[in-house]
């Protein structure tokens, strides 16, 4: 997680809400030295414009100009910079919406401590690595690593705990496979995991997702076809 000052990224906080501004730029000042806010994305827009900043952190329900529409003016032609998107509703059309803008984060408030440094830690690493937590499986198939989401036609497919762990681990080795004894540890965790258990959990997945795209390799694992 972040235990250091990292003096390199610059941090645009966007919140009309002047308390919960505040309180979440003193959070940042923890983990970053340069931080600029706005009260509104008009203003966010200029300051994006001015400094260019590496991550931005917004809300989505904000006067003159919403989250979602600041986003997509700044994706228009930048793809690079991190965005964590926040907002007091957890629906289906914005979770769309987020995976459609790419390099998203999507918290739902109350945001927990936890779950917000862990999307400014992917987000730093996602700089660092120049990747995306939003991972083109197949046409129309999207799988999002943070908010674990699997995305296909612009539907959002319902996953249980154990495929999404599968779906993650699969595509986090896209370039190999992965042995049984690591999808044991990965999904099952402390418990022992059957054969008969791995194979209903890949023939669930695969009426979500085309049969073809999940490879096995006899006595080995299992790799996915990205």
């Amino acid at each position: 997680m972040l235990k250091n000052i990292n003096k390199n990224i610059k941090i645009l906080y966007v919140e009309d809400d002047e308390i919960a501004r505040e309180n979440g730029i003193e959070y940042l000042e923890n983990f970053f030295e340069t931080i600029y806010e706005a009260s509104d994305a008009i203003i966010a827009l200029q300051l994006y414009e001015k400094y260019k900043p590496d991550i931005i952190i917004t809300d989505i329900q904000m006067p003159k100009l919403n989250g979602l529409e600041f986003v997509k003016r700044i994706r228009q032609k930048d793809k690079k910079t991190q965005i964590i998107v926040i907002t007091a509703f957890c629906d289906k059309e914005y979770l769309l919406k987020a995976i459609e803008l790419q390099l998203v984060k999507y918290l739902v408030k109350p945001v927990k401590e936890k779950e917000f440094e862990e999307a400014l830690f992917l987000c730093v690493n996602s700089l660092k690595d120049d990747v995306s937590n939003i991972v083109q499986i197949d046409n129309e198939i999207y799988f999002d690593t943070f908010n674990k989401n699997l995305v296909i036609n612009n539907e959002i497919v319902k996953l249980r705990t154990k495929e999404i762990l599968f779906l993650e681990l699969l595509i986090k080795n896209k370039n190999r496979y992965v042995t049984y004894e690591e999808i044991e540890n990965y999904v099952w965790a402390d418990s022992v995991m059957t054969k008969d258990a791995l194979k209903t959990l890949v023939k669930n997945i695969k009426t979500k997702i085309p049969k073809d795209l999940i490879l096995n390799l006899t006595n080995s694992g299992y790799k996915i076809n990205v």
